[in-house]
């Protein structure tokens, strides 16, 4: 049995069962974690994890990652990882934004949407602005903002 507490970062699971009971079990079927589900494991300390599970962040206590099973997803082991990671010349579909309120939207008005597949053109000397292309246009963020958009990298062969 293999629970989301010794799950790999940033890798993508399906829920397989929540092993909880009573208003708890509610709690976290009110939270959308329940079967067959796609959750990733973002971080995790000796006190809590934090999930990403339908675009949004959730801090769990280490014993509730525990109750949760998980298994592989049907897909290539599929990670998720901030857009900021990516090296130029590499290509991401977006995953989610995790910048609240008005960060959020003005990425957001800018185009960068889920789904949308974004390219690392260039960056700048020091690491900072990016470069990237996306919707057939080209948009410089700042490292800063970046590293709120979370990506699914492409292979070479996926693009074909």
């Amino acid at each position: 049995m293999q629970t989301l507490e010794k799950a790999k970062i940033k890798q993508t699971y399906l829920i397989k069962s929540v092993e909880a009971t009573g208003s708890l079990h509610k709690h976290l079927d009110d939270l959308g974690l329940i079967v067959g589900a796609k959750i990733a494991l973002i971080t995790i300390n000796k006190d809590n994890g934090i999930v990403l599970l339908h675009n949004s962040r959730l801090a769990l206590d280490r014993e509730i990652l525990r109750l949760i099973e998980i298994m592989d997803t049907e897909e290539d082991e599929e990670t998720w990882e901030p857009l900021n990671v990516l090296r130029v010349g590499e290509s991401g579909k977006v995953v989610g934004i995790h910048g609240t309120g008005e960060v959020k939207r003005r990425l957001m008005d800018m185009g960068i949407t889920r789904g949308v597949q974004v390219h690392i053109r260039k960056t700048a000397p020091l690491g900072d602005p990016i470069e990237i292309n996306l919707r057939g246009y080209e948009l410089t963020l700042r490292k800063s903002e970046a590293e709120l958009i979370l990506v699914s990298p492409i292979r070479v062969e996926e693009k074909a």
